[in-house]
Order: C-alpha cells, then structure tokens, then sequence
C-alpha cells in the first residue's frame, strides 16, 4: 500500500493518484489497483473520475472486501477507485495494513493536504511513501515538510514525482535519499493524455525496479525536535527531547504567533485556536512572513472547551506537534479539571514522542499548574523595535528541564526565522550501494 502525498494543496496528488493506478493496470504484467481517498475534509478522486460519492471507504466492514465496494475506473476496469469517508464516518486506516483480500493489488491512498494528524492517520498505515510536488517553489517547500513527517513516521520514501514539470529543479535534485522517480508535463486533461500517461508508465517502471534495501527507511536518533528558531534550537543542542512540553509566555504585541507558525512547519502540527476560528488562523498562517506548514486547525471554545481538547489529545498522532493558542481559556476552567488535562497532555505527548507548545498570554489563576508541568518554559521579550539593532527579541529560558545550564537570555531574529530550512537529507546513504 503506497501513500500519495505532498503538503501543498493543488499539487496533483489526485492527479498521480490516477495516473499510477492506470499505469500499474497496464503495466507487462499487468497488476490490478485501487486508488482510495484518504482525504475526509476535500475528497476529490470521485470528482476527476466522474464517479459517485457513495459508497465511501467507512462501508468496509470485516466481512466484505475493497474490491466490493469498490467503483470501476470509467476507462480501465482493471482499476476500483473508493471515495473517502466523511467527516463524521469512524475508520481506522491501520485496519487496511491487516487485510488478507488485498493480495496482487496495488492499492494508492490520496493523502490529504497539509502536515497535521488528518495526513499522519492514512501515511502511518502505508508501506511507502510518494511525495508529489507542483510547479512551484512552494511546493517544492511543502514536499520537503511531508519529507520530514514520513521520516520521522519511520514511513520508507519510495520517492518524489514532479507535477507539471518537465525536469527537475535543482531544490528536488539535493533531496538525499529521495529518488526522484519522474516528471509529469503539464498538459490538459492529463489523465487524458498520452504524453502524461507514458511518464506514469515509466514511473510504474522505476518503482517496479526497486530493491527492498531501496525501499528501507532511514534511520534517525528522534531524541531533538527543534521548535523552528535556530538560535533558540543551537542553545538547546538542536531542539527539545522528544515529549516534552514547551510554556511560551508573551504579552498579545509580542508576535509570538509568528514562532507558533513557525514551528508547524518542521512537523505535522494540530493547532487548537481556543479565540479565532479555523478561517482566521488559517489566513494569517498562509499570509504569515515566516516559513510555516499547513497544521490541522480545531476551534475549541464554549463550554465543552476541555473536553474537546482533551479527546484531540487523546488522538494525537506519533511524532506530531501540539499547539495551544492560547491555553489561557482552558487555564481559566475548573482546577481539577484543567489538571486532569495537563496529566492526559503529559502522558500523551510522552507517549507519542512529540511536542507540546501552549502560547500563554494573560495570566489566569491556573497558571501555576502550565508552569509547573512543562518541561520548558520560554519567555518571549521585546527588546528594541529591531530597526537599529538588528534584533528586537529575546527568549528568557527561565526553566528547562533537561539541562538548568541552558537557563539564560537568547536573542531571536525573525529574520532568521524566516528563512526556514535547507533542503533535507537524509542519515547516510553510503550503505546503499548504487541507489538512485
């Protein structure tokens, strides 16, 4: 089972989606495939086939098969595309791994866009990974973002397809351990088109010539995450310890969103906006001045707030980042209650080897309890308006758990910030032998 995915949106993963099946079809020999949409919130593989939205993925109960629900592809009927489920509808992707009804089909999960829990959910349970990147420099950086999340998932990157390209960028080119597996050119109707469907075939090709040692993923050590602003990671020996939770205290001028926006692009992210709606943090995200991801965004608010955010936690994902902005609505909750929360985030977020940042403002009389859990608190400061000195931040490491030495001053420049980060590499290659 190979995952199709790319962080950005419009990057054609519908697109290659299709065109891998039809080309794993007709391929010497042929193998037949199922193309399913993994995508619950923007499902889109029934609208390029022209199929019907029902039945959807969650009508696969233990005593049927993908094949029976299964809808024909409108020209290749060696091809079954499967709608995904709503957004309401219960299914576990994992429970597709187990599945003995499967066997000689090649089966293509359409991944949804972004980084966050929605894309982890369906990437975790594939035996590999295909990036799919667009025509432009932004989805050329939010390919590597989804790089970095099968990475860290220990998900093996089979490769990188450029869309509506007819060479690869040199950016592409420097991804180590990322065998680029082909360019699509851009013409229209391309799942219509014959130019289109011979760089499938050769695609197909490609990955039919692959060895398992090929196909293995890599290894990394996984104990830093860093939290996007490199002088703050460099002071911390390039990042935090996987599970630990970060307090950042600012005031409402401080521009503090600009590092929570940051730090969505180095992992897949669930943002929990307890003041704005999805909307709002989603514009001022993608308007953002500094290199960001593409976070799944819960509103929690109102009266079930703890609740709400409490399940989320719950849920939350291997290796995943948690955003709380701000956490001060949740402070202001009953104190066992909000208690109860911080041990289920602790627990979690220790459990799944990832990191929890909680952007405090005010000052709610449960402040106490956020600072004393968190493993991290960062004070973000003013210092200058950043015109003269070049600087106008500072983080105050006032508690850092792993090591007291860190505790001190670190001047941040957004500019710094802003840049983002070098093209990925992978660990070492050298055991690899002749790998692509």
């Amino acid at each position: 089972m190979i995952a199709i995915a790319g962080s950005k949106g419009g990057c054609g993963k519908s697109t290659v989606t299709m065109g891998l099946a039809t080309a794993f079809a007709r391929a010497d020999p042929p193998t037949p495939a199922i193309a399913i949409d993994a995508d619950r919130q923007l499902p889109n593989l029934h609208v390029v086939t022209d199929r019907d939205r029902e039945p959807t993925l969650a009508a696969l109960k233990r005593d049927s098969t993908l094949k029976e629900i299964a809808q024909e592809h409108p020209r290749e009927s060696a091809v079954g595309i499967v709608p995904a489920p709503k957004p309401a509808d219960a299914f576990e992707f994992d429970a597709l791994a187990d599945r003995g009804d499967l066997q000689g089909t090649q089966v293509l999960l359409d991944c949804p866009a972004g980084a966050g829990p929605d894309l982890v959910e369906p990437l975790r349970s594939a035996d590999g990974v295909i990036v799919v990147a667009g025509d432009s420099e932004r989805s050329l950086e939010a390919a590597e973002t989804t790089i970095d999340v099968a990475r860290r998932l220990g998900v093996p990157i089979y490769g990188a397809v450029m869309n509506r390209r007819s060479e690869v960028p040199d950016r592409a080119a420097e991804w180590r351990g990322v065998p680029i597996l082909g360019c699509v050119p851009d013409r229209p109707s391309p799942l219509a088109n014959e130019e289109v469907a011979a760089a499938f075939d050769e695609i197909v090709e490609r990955l039919r010539a692959q060895s398992p040692r090929e196909r293995a993923p890599p290894t990394t050590d996984g104990d830093r995450l860093p939290i996007g602003a490199d002088a703050l990671d460099r002071h911390l020996d390039d990042g935090l310890p996987a599970g630990s939770i970060v307090a950042l205290v600012a005031d409402p001028a401080s521009q503090a969103e600009r590092l929570l926006y940051r730090a969505t692009e180095l992992r897949g992210t669930l943002y929990l906006s307890t003041e704005q709606s999805r909307d709002t943090v989603r514009r001022a995200i993608e308007t953002a001045t500094v290199a960001a991801g593409e976070p799944t965004i819960r509103r929690v608010a109102g009266a079930d707030a703890l609740e709400e955010a409490t399940t989320l936690v719950e849920n939350l994902p291997d290796a995943a980042t948690l955003i709380v902005d701000p956490v001060d609505e949740l402070e202001r909750r009953d104190r066992s209650a909000y208690v109860s929360f911080l041990d289920t985030l602790s627990e979690r977020v220790t459990e799944t080897g990832g990191l929890a940042i909680l952007h405090c403002l005010d000052d709610p009389a449960n402040r106490s309890a956020t600072l004393r859990v968190a493993d991290a608190v960062f004070e973000l400061e003013t210092v200058g308006s950043g015109l003269e000195a070049g600087v106008g931040h500072a983080v105050s490491v006032t508690k850092y758990r792993p090591d007291a030495g860190a505790i001190g001053t670190v001047p941040i420049d957004f500019d710094a910030v802003n840049a983002g980060t070098d093209p990925i590499e992978s660990p070492s290659n050298a055991d690899r032998g002749d790998q692509r």
